[in-house]
C-alpha cells in the first residue's frame, strides 16, 4: 500500500526534471534566436522598441513578479492571512504608481539606463556612477536571495537533500541566467519573461479554480477553513497578525506596505522596461497590460495560499519552511488529494516548471539591468570613442561579471536566512532611487549635488537602519537568531529612510551655490517639455532628441 505514493512521487520528480531541462533548452534557444547582432547595441539595450504594448506589458509584469514575490508572498498569505493579502495588493498598487506617475516621463527622459534618465538634465560622470552604484546596490540583494533559494527550491521539487546538490544547482542555474542576459539582451529576456508570465498565470489560474471547486465555489467557506487551519482563528482574517510582536504593529504595517509600494515602482530592472516602448502612448498601453497581469497574479496567489492553509494547516506549511516559501507548491499539490492521475501530475509539473522559469527569468532581468548600467554609464561613458560593437562586448562581459559575483556570494551565504535582503532592496528603491527619479523628473530647482545626496544618503540610511531591524537580529526567524542588536523598532526602514532620502535631496539642492543652481535649472528647463510631455520643442525654441 505504501509503494504507490512513493512510485508516484518518483514519477513526478522525473517528470519535473525532464520538464525543467526542456524549458531551459527551449528558452536558451529562444534567446539565441532573438538575441542582437554583433553591432546591435540599441537592440541589446532596448530591443529597438519592437515589442508591442501587449508583449511589453507582459514582459514588465514578468520582470516585476519575481520568484521571491511568488514564494514569499504566498508564504505570508498562507501563514498570516489578511496581512499577506495586503502585501500582495501593495505590489499591484506599486505598479499602478509607476504607471500613473513616472512611466511616461521615464520613457521620454531615458534611453538605455537609469543613468541616461538622470543625466538628461544633469550630464556628468558623477551622476552616472552614482546611478550605477544605486542600481547594483538595490538589485544585488534580491539576486542573492533568489540564487541562494534556487538550490533549496530545486532540491525540494526533485526530492534531494544534499548540500552539495544545492550548491551545484545555484551554480548551474546561475550560469543559465547569465546566458539569458548575455545572449538575449533586452529582447531575448523579454521573450523569456512573456513565456514565464503566461505559464505562471495560466497554471496558477487552473490551480485556483480547482481550489475553489474543492470548497464548493464559496470563497467564504475557503476563508473559514483557512482561518481554522491557521490556528489563529479570526485574527487570521484581520489586520495585525504579521506585526503582533512589534511595539507599534499598526505603524509597522503601514511602513512595510509603503516601502513595497514606493520601492517596487522604482527598482531599475522594472523601470528599464519603460525604455523599450517606441513612444509614450505605448508605455501607457503596456502598463495597462502589466497592471492587469499583476492583478490576476494577486488573485491567483491569494486563492492558492488560502487553499494550502485550509487543506494542510499552517503547522504543516511552517514545518516544510519557516517562512512558508513552499506554500504555493504545497497548495498546488494538496488540491489533487492523496493520489494523482497522470493529468494532475502533468498540471503540477507545469506549476513547478513555471516557478522554475520565474526564478531564471527574474534574476536574468536583474543581471541585465546591472550590466547595462555598468557598461553604459561607467565604462562606455569614460571611453567615449567606443564603437557600438565594443560597447556591446563590454555589456556582455559586464553581465558575466555581475552574474559570477552574485553566484559566488550566493554560494557563500546560501545557508543563512537571506530574507531581510528582499526588504533591503525595496527600502533602497524607496529611499534612494524613487526620490532621485521624482525630483529629477519634476522639480526644476533640483541640482547635481541634491541628486548625489539623495542616492548616496538614501542608500546609507537604508543600510544602517536595516541592521537594527528584527529581520536581522532579535527574533527566531531573523538572519542572526542567536544575537540581539535590534535597536530599530520597525520591520522596514521606510518610515525613516524614505523621508530622509527626500530630505537629503532637498538639502543638497538648497546648499548648492546660487550660480551653479541657476545654470542647472536652465539645463532642466531646456528639456522640460520633452520629459513631461514628449514635445520635441524645448521652451527656448530648440529641439531635443531622445
Amino acid at each position: 500500500m505504501t509503494a504507490g505514493p512513493a512510485v508516484a512521487a518518483a514519477s513526478t520528480d522525473a517528470m519535473s526534471l525532464v520538464a525543467f531541462t526542456a524549458v531551459a533548452t527551449i528558452t536558451l534557444l529562444l534567446c539565441i534566436m532573438t538575441g542582437p547582432d554583433r553591432d546591435g547595441l540599441e537592440e541589446f539595450y532596448t530591443g529597438f522598441g519592437r515589442l508591442g504594448p501587449i508583449r511589453n506589458g507582459l514582459a514588465i509584469a514578468g520582470d516585476y513578479i519575481s520568484a521571491a514575490t511568488v514564494l514569499g508572498t504566498g508564504g505570508i498569505i498562507a501563514l498570516l492571512g489578511y496581512d499577506g493579502v495586503v502585501l500582495a495588493l501593495s505590489t499591484a498598487l506599486s505598479l499602478m504608481l509607476l504607471m500613473f506617475l513616472m512611466a511616461e516621463p521615464l520613457r521620454n527622459a531615458g534611453r538605455f539606463t537609469m543613468g541616461d534618465t538622470l543625466a538628461r538634465r544633469m550630464p556628468g560622470r558623477s551622476v552616472r556612477m552614482a546611478a550605477c552604484t544605486a542600481t547594483i546596490a538595490a538589485l544585488m540583494p534580491m539576486m542573492l536571495v533568489q540564487l541562494a533559494g534556487a538550490g533549496d527550491l530545486l532540491a525540494f521539487l526533485l526530492g534531494f537533500t544534499s548540500e552539495t546538490f544545492k550548491t551545484a544547482c545555484v551554480i548551474a542555474l546561475g550560469a543559465l541566467m547569465i546566458s539569458y542576459a548575455t545572449i538575449g539582451g533586452m529582447k531575448g529576456t523579454a521573450v523569456i519573461q512573456i513565456f514565464k508570465i503566461v505559464m505562471l498565470l495560466g497554471s496558477g489560474a487552473v490551480i485556483a479554480v480547482l481550489v475553489l471547486r474543492r470548497f464548493d465555489w464559496d470563497p467564504g467557506t475557503l476563508l473559514a477553513a483557512a482561518a481554522r487551519g491557521s490556528g489563529a482563528g479570526n485574527a487570521y482574517l484581520t489586520s495585525g497578525l504579521q506585526f503582533a510582536h512589534s511595539p507599534t504593529p499598526r505603524l509597522d504595517m503601514i511602513t512595510s506596505e509603503l516601502t513595497v509600494v514606493i520601492g517596487g515602482a522604482a527598482l531599475p530592472h522594472v523601470t528599464m522596461r519603460m525604455y523599450t516602448a517606441r513612444h509614450a502612448h505605448e508605455v501607457r498601453r503596456s502598463m495597462t497590460w502589466a497592471v492587469s497581469a499583476v492583478g490576476m497574479f494577486v488573485l491567483v496567489i491569494s486563492v492558492v495560499a488560502f487553499g494550502a492553509t485550509a487543506m494542510l494547516g499552517a503547522p504543516a506549511i511552517a514545518a516544510a519552511d519557516r517562512q512558508g516559501n513552499t506554500a504555493y507548491l504545497l497548495g498546488a499539490r494538496a488540491v489533487f488529494g492523496a493520489t494523482t492521475s497522470t493529468g494532475e501530475s502533468l498540471l503540477f509539473t507545469t506549476v513547478t516548471t513555471a516557478l522554475f522559469l520565474t526564478l531564471l527569468a527574474s534574476v536574468a532581468g536583474m543581471i541585465l539591468a546591472c550590466a547595462n548600467s555598468l557598461a553604459h554609464d561607467v565604462i562606455a561613458y569614460a571611453k567615449r570613442d567606443l564603437t557600438g560593437r565594443k560597447e556591446l562586448s563590454i555589456a556582455r562581459m559586464s553581465a558575466l561579471g555581475v552574474g559570477v559575483f552574485a553566484i559566488a556570494l550566493a554560494c557563500v551565504f546560501q545557508h543563512r536566512n537571506l530574507q531581510p535582503l528582499v526588504t533591503l532592496s525595496l527600502c533602497l528603491g524607496a529611499s534612494a532611487i524613487a526620490p532621485a527619479l521624482v525630483y529629477s523628473l519634476f522639480w526644476r530647482r533640483y541640482t547635481r549635488a541634491g541628486l548625489l545626496w539623495t542616492l548616496l544618503g538614501g542608500t546609507a540610511a537604508s543600510v544602517v537602519l536595516m541592521t537594527g531591524t528584527n529581520l536581522v537580529s532579535g527574533s527566531p526567524t531573523s538572519a542572526f537568531p542567536g544575537m540581539d542588536f535590534n535597536w530599530f523598532p520597525f520591520t522596514s526602514t521606510g518610515l525613516v529612510s524614505i523621508p530622509l532620502g527626500f530630505l537629503f535631496g532637498w538639502l543638497g539642492t538648497v546648499l548648492t551655490d546660487r550660480r551653479r543652481a541657476d545654470a542647472q535649472r536652465q539645463q532642466y528647463e531646456a528639456v522640460e517639455a520633452w520629459i513631461l510631455a514628449g514635445s520635441p520643442t524645448a521652451p527656448g525654441g530648440g529641439t531635443t532628441r531622445n
